[in-house]
């Protein structure tokens, strides 16, 4: 079950999750999922962001839409990077990072979506 993301408050608990997540077993991409979440918050369309939830809190996934496409933002435990997804959990990967990126590689992919 998703739900969706309609407001700044949302997405606080969001980050919040993911960063303490992050401290335990994913300190590997602690610093630039901050960049990330500003990419989705910069380029994602308007009531188009979807949370993953796990047991009624946000998990470690993310779908939004970005000039009309979906993407999902998800964590990859066997890579240790976050990764950009075609449409799907399953979907094709289009972009992955993790701390040793530059934000500018991010900022760059964002814009290319």
């Amino acid at each position: 079950m998703a739900i969706t993301a309609k407001d700044v408050e949302e997405l606080h608990t969001y980050a919040e999750g993911v960063m303490g997540r992050a401290d335990h077993h994913a300190s590997a991409v602690k610093g630039i999922a901050l960049a990330i979440l500003g990419g989705i918050i910069w380029r994602g369309e308007p009531d188009s962001i979807r949370i993953r939830s796990f047991a009624g809190t946000p998990a470690n996934m993310l779908w939004a839409k970005i000039g009309g496409n979906t993407y999902v933002f998800a964590f990859n435990h066997e890579t240790e990077k976050i990764e950009i997804r075609d449409r799907t959990q399953t979907g094709a990967v289009l972009h992955s990072f993790d701390n040793s990126t530059p934000v500018a590689d991010v900022e760059s992919a964002f814009r290319a979506l």
